[in-house]
C-alpha cells in the first residue's frame, strides 16, 4: 500500500449521524477515520489538511432553526481559524484543490449547497445556486425510497451504480435551482447524479411518495464537474448492513449494505488516484 486513506467525519452543532458515516467509511476500506467537531478545526487543533476524505453527515445542524444548514453555511464560509486568519471556508477549497473528495448527505448536502461548494461551475465553489428547501408534503418525511444513478455522471462515487433503495428522513429536502439555465446546465453535464424513480417503472418520477419531496427534475444528488465532490438527500450510511433493509428477510442480499458501494467507490478512487 502506498499510502492509508484517512477519511474525516465531521460532526458537531446538531448533527447526529456521525458513527454511522464512520462505520461506513471503515467497512469500505478506510484506513483512518476520525470525527471531529467543527470547533476543533475553527481552534486550529485539527486540519483538513491531514485527510483525503471530507464526510458532511446528516442531522439538524443548529436545529434547521434557519432554515436547514443556513447557519452551517455561514460558519463555513466565514468561520475563521484561530490563530491563522485562515477561513474555514478556504482550507476547504485547498482540500478540493489537493485532491480530496467531500461526501454531503442530507444535512451536509444543505450545507454544501448553500455554502455554494455544489454544482461548482467552472471551479466556483463559493456561489450559490441551487438549494434545498421545505418538502412539497409539508412535513418531514421518514421512508425508503429507490434511486437511479446517472451512468453518464463524472461522480466517483456512483461508478458502476444503476439503482439502490436508501432511507430517507428529512423535512427539507426539495432540490430546486435558482432558474431553469441552471437545471438545464446541471443536466447536460450529467451532474445529476442520482434521481427518484417510480418503483414499478424505475423512471424519474415527480410523484408522491416515490419523489418524497418534489425535487425538481426528481433529483437526489447532485456532484461537481470533477466529481470528486457529491451531495445526496438519502442516507447511503444508513444502509450499510443487509439488515437495516426493511425486506431483508425477504430478498436475497449481500451482507454489506448497498450503500456502502458509495463509499468504497470512493475510498477505491483515492487509492488508486491520491494516496
Amino acid at each position: 500500500m502506498a499510502g492509508k486513506v484517512r477519511a474525516i467525519v465531521t460532526t458537531g452543532y446538531g448533527t447526529n449521524c456521525e458513527m454511522e458515516m464512520a462505520h461506513a467509511c471503515r467497512v469500505a476500506g478506510a484506513d483512518i477515520v476520525d470525527i471531529v467537531h467543527l470547533s476543533d478545526i475553527l481552534y486550529g487543533e485539527v486540519s483538513l489538511d491531514s485527510y483525503h476524505f471530507l464526510n458532511l453527515p446528516g442531522g439538524f445542524l443548529d436545529g434547521d432553526n434557519l432554515g436547514a444548514a443556513q447557519a452551517g453555511a455561514n460558519r463555513l464560509r466565514n468561520g475563521v481559524i484561530k490563530d491563522s486568519g485562515e477561513r474555514l471556508m478556504d482550507q476547504v477549497l485547498r482540500f478540493v484543490e489537493q485532491g480530496g473528495l467531500i461526501l454531503g448527505v442530507c444535512n451536509g448536502f444543505q450545507l454544501m449547497v448553500k455554502a455554494g461548494l455544489l454544482p461548482g461551475f467552472d471551479g466556483n465553489y463559493e456561489e450559490r445556486m441551487v438549494s434545498l428547501t421545505y418538502n412539497d408534503s409539508g412535513r418531514f418525511e421518514d421512508r425508503w425510497i429507490t434511486c437511479r444513478f446517472n451512468q453518464d455522471s463524472p461522480c466517483v462515487f456512483t461508478r458502476g451504480l444503476e439503482y439502490m433503495d436508501l432511507p430517507i428522513r428529512h423535512g427539507e429536502g426539495k432540490f430546486v435551482a435558482k432558474d431553469g439555465e441552471t437545471l438545464g446546465r446541471l443536466a447536460d453535464s450529467n451532474l445529476i447524479v442520482m434521481q427518484y424513480v417510480d418503483k414499478e417503472s424505475g423512471q424519474p418520477t415527480q410523484k408522491y411518495p416515490d419523489n418524497p419531496n418534489g425535487s425538481e427534475l426528481a433529483i437526489a444528488g447532485i456532484c461537481d464537474p470533477t466529481g470528486r465532490l457529491m451531495g445526496l438527500m438519502p442516507h447511503p450510511e444508513a444502509f450499510h448492513h443487509k439488515t437495516n433493509h426493511p425486506h431483508w428477510t425477504r430478498k436475497e442480499m449481500p451482507e454489506d449494505g448497498a450503500g456502502i458501494g458509495i463509499f468504497r467507490n470512493g475510498i477505491e478512487y483515492l487509492r488508486k488516484n491520491v494516496v
